[in-house]
């Protein structure tokens, strides 16, 4: 058995409880080492074999899996965040499956929910914004046309941006020309949850400069949308005048 198991988002106590149990009982543990904290490793056994896959192409990483399973040996692959979101995840899944080899799959907190902690806010205030796009900026990887930043910026909805640190300066024209506001409020979160985690608050329009200012190209997340402003808001749902299945409003 293969267990996917998302790291979090950094610290090392934001893994889940299925997540360390597992690792603890890892007989061989391949882990993104570019990405995952180190510090996550100590829970493994002093005898266990670690593989750092940012080392390792996709048929190496397979070939540890099915030695692994050969042996009868428990392995965990360590994904940073939630393997779902730019996990490259499926690709690992279809060659387990053209094996036969069985896998599990462990959620993780992703760094985007790192990103909203940091930030101490929420993405999706009452009348502010009820969307939330994750995408990333076309780069060496393509982007299918009908899903690029400028398009999805028609919607001025929440917006968090993946492995695009680097291009702030194309991200944040792609933003403007699809609708964003130039003064629209943005966060670059260098990161998140980590020691050295950092916040910059800056606009749309400013984006690429403030990454410059502070030397970040890489291992951080663009937030874009006016929730960043924390305008006054309040939901219905605990509203003394709102009646739900298990709360009577009063008339004020």
């Amino acid at each position: 058995m293969i267990d996917f198991v998302g790291a979090g988002p950094g610290a090392p106590d934001l893994i889940t409880v299925r997540g360390m149990n597992l690792i603890k009982e890892a007989d061989v543990i391949i882990y993104a080492g570019s990405l995952v904290n180190k510090e996550i490793l100590n829970w493994s056994k002093k005898d266990c074999k670690i593989y750092d896959s940012s080392k390792m192409t996709l048929e190496e990483t397979i070939a540890v899996m099915e030695k692994s399973e050969m042996e009868k040996l428990k392995t965990v692959r360590l994904h940073t965040g939630d393997p779902s979101i730019y996990g490259a995840v499926l690709e690992q899944m279809n060659a387990l499956d053209e094996l036969g080899i069985e896998y599990r799959y462990c959620p993780g907190v992703s760094s985007m929910f790192g990103a909203a902690a940091a930030l101490k806010t929420e993405f999706t205030p009452a009348e502010v914004s009820q969307s939330v796009i994750i995408t990333r900026a076309e780069g060496r990887t393509p982007v299918p046309q009908k899903e690029s930043i400028r398009s999805f910026a028609a919607h001025n909805a929440t917006m968090v941006i993946f492995l695009s640190a680097g291009l702030a300066e194309k991200v944040s024209q792609d933003l403007i020309d699809g609708g964003y506001d130039e003064n629209t409020p943005a966060a670059i979160v260098y990161k998140a949850t980590w020691p050295d985690e950092k916040i910059i608050y800056t606009t749309v329009k400013n984006l690429a400069e403030s990454a410059k200012i502070n030397g970040i190209t890489k291992t951080a997340l663009i937030i874009v949308g006016d929730f960043l402003k924390r305008k006054p808001a309040r939901s219905k749902l605990y509203d003394p005048a709102f009646t739900h299945g298990f709360r009577r409003g009063v008339e004020k």
